[in-house]
């Protein structure tokens, strides 16, 4: 399938102010997915520096050379993708795996979550990872509105709902509670739904001798074709596809356009 996107992100400050952002907006080739064309674009601020983190990342840093009212980033392109039943397989990576049991503060296991956990146990750590994202495509009802950016994986659980990424940190919290490694997915989903956000994330979890493996527990299932994946972290804060910080300024608004369709 060749899926096209359009993303853009404007910031803009009163009175203007002097910005760095980090940039993961240029999706890997990988397995599952082929990049046809792609391009970014940033007016307001030059984005000079460009590099691949430790999590095979494509990042840009993008700074203003002063004070600056508006930054607009610009994602766009066309990737043709296959379905792997989620599989990514071992890219080549500079971190190393284990680090992916390291608990943040938006993934971390209470009581509550460790014992949903062990319920989910199965007799393979692959058996046990499918039945994490079936039970919390179960208990967990996806409700837009009920949480924020900033809810805990432990607050999440404990209120029975929440949105595509308090699913992942949940995901991520309890596997990490049997010792299993997962991490945090950003990217694009091709929906049906005109009303559903093009935006989207997942958990991707080490499962042996197979590598790494996808799970979008709010649509119950692993990534199919309709996936783009755009960058892994510990969790939805390193993993933003946009992060930075600004000198000055008394207030920021930001919108964000994104746009995915079948070409």
């Amino acid at each position: 399938m060749r899926i096209a996107v359009a993303h853009t992100t404007t910031y803009r400050s009163d009175p203007p102010a002097r910005a760095i952002q980090a940039v993961r907006l240029v999706p890997p080739a990988l397995r599952s997915q082929k990049i046809l064309a792609w391009e970014l674009r940033v007016e307001g601020a030059e984005a000079g520096l460009h590099y691949t983190d430790a999590f095979g990342n494509q990042v840009a840093l993008a700074a203003s050379h002063g004070p600056v009212a508006e930054v607009t980033i610009t994602a766009e392109g066309v990737v043709e993708t296959q379905d792997t039943a989620g599989v990514i397989g071992f890219p080549a990576e500079a971190a190393v795996p284990v680090v992916c049991l390291r608990e943040t503060a938006l993934t971390a296991a209470d009581d509550a979550i460790r014992r949903f956990a062990v319920a989910c146990r199965r007799d393979s750590a692959l058996a046990t990872l499918h039945g994490l994202l079936d039970g919390l495509h179960e208990t967990i009802a996806y409700r837009p509105g009920t949480t924020a950016s900033t809810t805990p994986a432990a607050a999440a659980f404990a209120s029975g709902q929440g949105v595509c990424q308090d699913h992942a940190h949940i995901f991520i919290a309890a596997a990490r509670a049997l010792g299993l490694l997962a991490r945090y997915a950003t990217g694009y989903l091709l929906t049906d739904q005109a009303q559903a956000p093009a935006h989207h994330a997942w958990a991707e979890a080490l499962a042996p001798d197979i590598g790494w493996v996808g799970f979008d527990p709010a649509n119950g299932q692993c990534p199919t074709d309709h996936y783009i994946r755009l960058a892994v972290r510990l969790d939805a804060l390193e993993a933003a596809p946009v992060r930075g910080v600004r000198l000055g300024g008394a207030g920021e608004a930001m919108a964000v356009s994104v746009q995915v369709q079948e070409q």
